[in-house]
């Protein structure tokens, strides 16, 4: 990558803000900048812990699967969130994939830069720790609805998008626009129950 492109990529990753200009050189020097297609796999499970991963355009979805084979989306996160953090830290493969709801572009880093610039660059320990913050919050939420109704699921899971990559626009707070079956296994619901809801609801404006 040119200098501008490391530069145009690290202005839109909330991550590296205000961070001194030498740390970043230093945390940049091995970036690697891809784009991708609708429904590729950037990870496997057993792919994690070699790099750091920054979603510059797009979006991804963190899947894993429960005890019978079924898939389930365990989170959705587009521009500026951070994958694979987690398993730098430990060296411990995740049992989850993360693949491409929409044509995505994604800066990587090295682990090991991404770890030298946590135990060097104090910013980059505290966007760490909020980033894990923000990260278990999610999880608290998302668990108290999940015996809730499927209309409170739902609209949870609405709102769960909409404060994590919700977008000002000209009618207001925008979300991504996700098939039912991803709104069904975010929210734990089946594809014909998200379908009914939203239906439901629509009418009722």
């Amino acid at each position: 990558m040119s200098n501008s492109e490391i530069e145009e990529s690290i202005s839109s990753i909330p991550f590296f803000t205000d961070m001194p200009t030498e740390s970043l050189k230093r945390a940049t020097a091995h970036m690697v900048t891809r784009n991708h297609p609708s429904n590729q796999i950037i990870l496997l499970e057993n792919d994690w812990g070699g790099s750091v991963y920054f979603i510059l355009d797009g979006w991804v979805k963190i899947r894993t699967y429960n005890m019978d084979g079924k898939e389930v989306t365990l989170n959705i996160i587009g521009k500026g969130e951070v994958v694979g953090e987690m398993a730098a830290l430990d060296q411990v493969p995740q049992p989850t994939d993360v693949i491409t709801l929409t044509p995505t572009k994604i800066s990587s880093i090295p682990a090991q830069d991404f770890l030298h610039l946590i135990n060097t660059e104090p910013k980059a320990g505290l966007r760490l720790a909020q980033l894990i913050g923000k990260r278990l919050r999610q999880i608290n939420q998302r668990l108290r609805v999940r015996e809730a109704d499927s209309k409170s699921r739902i609209a949870d899971t609405i709102l769960f998008l909409a404060e994590g990559q919700g977008k000002e626009g000209a009618k207001g707070m925008e979300i991504p626009n996700l098939p039912h079956r991803e709104l069904g296994s975010l929210s734990g619901l089946a594809r014909e129950t998200v379908t009914r809801v939203l239906t439901k609801l629509e009418k009722k404006d």
